[in-house]
């Protein structure tokens, strides 16, 4: 028997506009541009606005729109009242529901800082130069030449080249390539032939490149060391004892090889100075540029002493809502003699005009979401900012920034995510200043942050012949007022990037 009941709730939906605001927010400064041309592509009645002359169109539509009103004042157009018999909006009435001034491109938000391009006339654009040059794999392909190699070797070479990665380094098996080219090229080729041309292309520049591991790329760049006590120490120490190498067993070593101290300390000199990526210092300048270059999103500068905070938006446009598409709705604006295709073509103008209106809109609101949330975070960790002192920032997490701009904790988090600020002390992601708090022996709170920093420098400052476990490092900041457990060390330790204490170690 089936139970029917009514019941009545609540339920909070987006509307496709809150939709399209909460998406450009997690759109990073870097990826904002391609965005605006997707969305230009996609919709015609979205253009860019490239000069800042007033709209010639605005008083001839604001005529259109006085004439339609008066002679709706004068009932010259009773029959199209907007209401059928019961009272009802009629569906002509439905598509008239438009106001074309709601089109033009009105800067809402008088403040400059809010606009997309928010640089003043005088202000010097200085673009960052990248310089072009020829790919990793191009600048080995060009020395084969130099190589004794027949034709197929040479082909076979070119293959392997293709497979080595940025390091310098082959990290597929000569098997799984042999494959390949049998597969792709229909040649039969040995793992001993492959091993051959391997070879071949390791005497290339510069040394170490073509190696299959760590320990043979730093044999390759000693065997063409000039023949020293320390690089025959050197290599016997790699070649015969690598693992403890690795762990930094420096007294098994030197029991095993037989040697003095010294001699392991001047036979490690050379190994530190080899380059454990010789492909780093070869790749293509331009790639590597635009890899390691962060576009800000925010910009802290220092103005005749007070620090004002801008939205860095120089390479997005301006845009506006096309004045043809415009003229266009008013053109198709349904009368009752209106007939289907044309009331058709103007729910699909308005339909665009919409779009744009809307995808403008976010874009405003995007950057006033981003601008008052930054200025939060600068408030908050204001005595950072103005020092560039590390030491300053204070335990922050997102309700806090939430519960001062007002807004949800997932908006916050948008925000700060994949964005990031210039100060005058470097640039830094805006999730650099969320951090929790603890509590000192005096009651004072500290960030993570703070103690990440007294961490790194009580491992600066330790002894390399003895470093501190991560026990002793717990003790060592208890004694300066931080009661740390010895597994948090080791997480903030991790985080650094830094070895436990055995790794550190040093001769």
């Amino acid at each position: 028997m089936l139970d029917q009941k009514l019941l009545q709730k609540q339920q909070q939906k987006l509307s496709p506009q809150q939709i399209q605001v909460i998406k450009m927010l997690e759109i990073p400064t870097v990826e904002l541009d391609t965005r605006i041309k997707e969305e230009i592509e996609a919709n015609p009645a979205l253009e860019v606005d490239d000069t800042d002359e007033p709209d010639d169109n605005q008083e001839k539509l604001d005529s259109n729109e006085s004439d339609s009103d008066s002679d709706s004042d004068n009932g010259n157009d009773d029959d199209f009242s907007g209401n059928d018999d019961d009272g009802s909006p009629s569906e002509t009435d439905k598509n008239d529901e438009f106001d074309i001034d709601d089109y033009f491109n009105e800067d809402e938000y008088s403040n400059y800082k809010y606009s997309v391009n928010n640089t003043s006339p005088d202000q010097e654009n200085k673009d960052i130069p990248f310089s072009g040059g020829n790919s990793f794999q191009e600048n080995l392909k060009s020395q084969l030449g130099l190589l004794n190699l027949s034709e197929d070797d040479m082909a076979i070479a070119d293959f392997i080249i293709g497979n080595i990665d940025e390091d310098g380094y082959l990290r597929r098996d000569l098997e799984s390539i042999s494959d390949d080219i049998l597969l792709l090229q229909n040649k039969s080729v040995s793992v001993e032939d492959l091993q051959r041309i391997l070879s071949a292309i390791q005497t290339l520049d510069p040394a170490g490149i073509g190696a299959t591991s760590l320990q043979e790329c730093l044999l390759l760049q000693l065997e063409r060391k000039r023949r020293t006590p320390e690089t025959v120490t050197a290599k016997a120490i790699l070649a015969n004892y690598y693992e403890e190498f690795t762990k930094k067993h420096f007294l098994k070593i030197q029991q095993g090889l037989e040697i003095e101290e010294d001699d392991l300390k001047a036979a490690m000199d050379v190994i530190l100075k080899l380059n454990p990526k010789p492909g780093n210092g070869t790749s293509d300048s331009y790639a590597k540029t635009i890899n390691q270059t962060i576009i800000p999103d925010f910009v802290l500068e220092n103005q005749n002493g007070e620090m004002v905070i801008s939205i860095n938006s120089r390479n997005a446009p301006n845009l506006k809502v096309s004045k043809t598409y415009v003229n266009m709705l008013q053109d198709y604006k349904p009368t009752p003699s209106s007939n289907k295709q044309d009331r058709e073509a103007f729910d699909f103008i308005k339909q665009k005009l919409d779009s744009a209106k809307w995808f403008i809109d976010a874009l405003k609101q995007r950057n006033v979401t981003l601008l008052s949330t930054m200025q939060v975070i600068f408030d908050f960790q204001k005595e950072f900012f103005t020092t560039g002192d590390e030491t300053k920032l204070k335990p922050m997490i997102l309700k806090d920034i939430a519960d001062r701009t007002g807004l949800d904790i997932s908006t916050i988090s948008r925000v700060a995510n994949s964005k990031h600020i210039q100060t005058p002390y470097g640039v830094y992601p805006l999730k650099y200043f969320f951090s929790e708090g603890l509590q000192t022996e005096s009651g004072e709170e500290a960030s993570s942050r703070q103690i990440k920093q007294i961490l790194q420098d009580t491992i600066n400052e330790e002894d390399k012949k003895k470093p501190y476990t991560d026990e002793q490092l717990a003790e060592v900041l208890k004694t300066k007022g931080y009661i740390i457990a010895r597994r948090t060390i080791a997480k903030y330790r991790e985080q650094l990037g830094l070895p436990v204490g055995r790794l550190r170690k040093e001769l």
